[in-house]
């Protein structure tokens, strides 16, 4: 059976029987919009796209793996300023032929990764297409707190960064390698693990300024960097290089340090903050801010690519 058997309205009635409701759903699918409750009256929105080989493989990934990896990117962006996810509006379009059992997987990946953070799969839209794509946007809200914006980082703040970086990228170069071990790592690719609640209590804590690391940390550094006017220097000495990683690099001839720095699909959170405050768990300090422009590792310009570029 494909999605052509079952036909545009059955696959929507498909789907959205498996999606449950967080409590700032007010009305979900089934009308021509969806109500999502507002206590702010700020809603912080963000909107990313995953496309069949260009960000997964079918043969890859599962259905359930694309639905979390295409939540988390969208929460990861809200947490990043300093929000708590509320909603999930989602675009899928897919071929024909694609088994109406992979859409109903995706929903299941997308509506528990959303879970996580007690938001919900409210609506969206279907429609036939030769390139299998999914569109996700994503709602926040702030809490009365001021967003955290990336212009705000200042010298002598402290860079810290919660999560992990560089584990995805590793898997997908095991994958694309043709290998499917190590398990840490092709699992980190296939799910991310978002620490979502450290955005908000970043922002509780001060922080300055945050980004969600998803194209690679120095790149997304350079963000900060660039719209504060300030340098970032990031400590090489800050990051582990975890057994499985130093294992897969050495069998792969790769750097580990360029997966570290440069490797995105993460979705780990940095931030700076003022030198005064005390980094709880799961922020860690991995450099300071300082006067110039630019991203260095210990004090040095780095060689070779930052991170992700969808153009080049």
């Amino acid at each position: 059976m494909s999605v052509a058997d079952v036909g545009e309205f059955g696959l929507i009635d498909r789907v959205t029987a498996r999606l449950g409701q967080g409590s700032a759903c007010l009305l979900g699918p089934g009308d021509d919009a969806a109500v999502v409750s507002a206590p702010d009256a700020r809603v912080v929105a963000s909107t990313d796209v995953l496309v069949e080989g260009r960000h997964f493989r079918r043969d890859w990934s599962s259905a359930l793996d694309v639905g979390h990896r295409a939540a988390a990117a969208n929460l990861a962006d809200v947490a990043a300023m300093g929000a708590v996810p509320t909603a999930l509006l989602v675009a899928l379009c897919l071929p024909a032929q694609v088994s109406p059992d992979w859409a109903e997987q995706l929903a299941d990946g997308l509506g528990a990764e959303a879970a996580k953070v007690g938001a919900s799969v409210v609506g969206g839209d279907m429609s036939a297409s030769p390139t299998l794509t999914v569109a996700v946007t994503a709602l926040g809200d702030l809490g009365g707190r001021a967003p955290v914006v990336r212009s705000g980082a200042r010298p002598g703040d402290v860079v810290a960064l919660a999560g992990r970086t560089g584990y995805a990228a590793a898997g997908y170069t095991v994958l694309s390698r043709g290998f499917r071990t190590p398990k840490l790592l092709v699992e980190a690719y296939r799910r991310p693990e978002v620490p979502y609640s450290a955005g908000p209590h970043a922002a509780r804590l001060g922080a300055t300024a945050m980004i969600d690391v998803s194209d690679g940390l120095l790149a997304d550094l350079g963000h900060v960097a660039k719209a504060s006017g300030v340098r970032v220097d990031v400590h090489r000495a800050a990051f582990e290089v975890p057994r499985q990683m130093r294992d897969a690099a050495q069998a792969l001839g790769v750097d580990p340090y360029t997966w570290l720095l440069a490797g995105g699909d993460d979705h780990a959170l940095a931030a700076t903050f003022p030198p005064a405050v005390v980094l709880p768990a799961p922020w860690r300090p991995i450099g300071r801010v300082s006067a110039g422009a630019g991203v260095t590792v210990d004090g040095a310009r780095y060689e070779g690519p930052a991170g992700w570029d969808h153009f080049r």
